[in-house]
């Protein structure tokens, strides 16, 4: 009974009043991630080495690089994780750092807005298995706990196409 009455009660709390993961320890950290996306995989790196997999979701276009505000496709290229949302209306998520410099440039030739708000975030229903995000990276509420306490602010992110 207590247990149905804990979930229960966690189901109705708002994401404002919820508590994000603690980070965990520093060496423990990733220091960098890679995103495939033709094979839907998000892979935390440390010193090199694989410390997770992750398998992902991606935006309703998911073939070529981002171009402008609202095309639905996942940017491709060097960004960061340049900040945290803990009361993301998608559980939790982590700023990438789209557009870059780059990005800007090709937009302003084109006379079009970037885009922006790329994130990491969690939403993804269990055993849900099509692209459905703007263009983010979707992965489900418990991954992303679990990525948000290994990814620091900062962490370089590399989206292959």
């Amino acid at each position: 009974m207590r247990i149905v009455l804990f979930v229960s009660a966690m189901l109705c709390t708002p994401a404002w009043a919820r508590t994000p993961p603690a980070m965990a320890p520093a060496a423990q950290r990733a220091d960098s991630i890679v995103v495939d996306k033709s094979d839907r995989r998000m892979r935390l790196l440390r010193d090199g080495k694989l410390i997770r997999t992750y398998s992902i979701l991606l935006g309703d276009a998911p073939s070529g690089h981002k171009r402008q505000q609202g095309d639905e496709r996942t940017p491709e290229g060097a960004y960061r994780i340049s900040g945290r949302n803990p009361n993301s209306r998608f559980h939790l998520s982590l700023r990438v750092s789209y557009p870059n410099d780059a990005d800007r440039k090709q937009a302003r030739a084109r006379g079009v807005d970037p885009g922006g708000d790329i994130m990491i975030h969690g939403g993804t229903p269990p055993g849900y298995r099509r692209d459905w995000t703007d263009g983010c990276i979707a992965l489900s509420d418990v991954q992303i706990e679990e990525v948000w306490s290994l990814v620091p602010n900062g962490t370089p992110i590399r989206i292959d196409p």
